[in-house]
């Protein structure tokens, strides 16, 4: 498996949008806490939340059909594990592809977690991650003109890896937190 050095180049030269960018480096440092809460490989995770959308703009074109196959394609021919490759395929659930591990549930909540959590930092005066908490991701999660983008039903299904959602969101928010400086925030 490539190292994250191996993985940034690759990415950027699939991926020429700053905001996508940080997205992908947010679900890299979410994916990398989740590992490190359930003991699993901090650097495989880390790289499935990094690359999951390295097909975004190949696929953008046709309304992303077939997003996340496109790239699971593309991370099994450089010689990706299949688990990492299924994961990948599996957070669009517009592939139709079963989430069968704790791998693919936790980058599928990852996914759009991402957004909301951008989105609480953007709508305050600072515009800064330290400036919010969980709690106020958790009341603005159940207001339907917040984040509109942010796919709440893919978020809540942190329960199906035993994370309550504020909970999630905590631990999302601490991790993207983290990366405060490379995500602008």
């Amino acid at each position: 498996m490539m190292t994250r050095e191996e993985a940034l180049v690759l990415l950027k030269e699939n991926i020429n949008s700053p905001n996508l960018l940080k997205h992908m480096y947010a679900c890299e440092a979410i994916m990398q806490a989740l590992a490190r809460y359930f003991a699993e490989d901090e650097v495989k995770w880390g790289l499935a939340g990094l690359l999951h959308d390295i097909d975004y703009q190949k696929t953008q074109d046709r309304k992303f059909a077939g997003h996340g196959s496109v790239g699971a394609r593309m991370l099994e021919e450089l010689g990706f594990p299949p688990d990492l490759t299924h994961a990948v395929e599996a957070h669009n659930s517009d592939t139709k592809v079963e989430l069968e591990s704790l791998f693919d549930r936790c980058l599928y909540a990852t996914d759009p977690v991402s957004g909301l959590i951008v989105a609480g930092a953007l709508i305050l005066p600072a515009k800064k991650l330290a400036v919010i908490d969980a709690d106020f991701l958790y009341k603005r999660f159940y207001e339907k003109g917040f984040a509109k983008g942010a796919n709440r039903e893919q978020i809540a299904s942190c329960e199906s890896f035993g994370f309550e959602l504020r909970r999630f969101l905590a631990l999302a928010l601490e991790a993207m937190q983290g990366i405060s400086a490379e995500l602008g925030l």
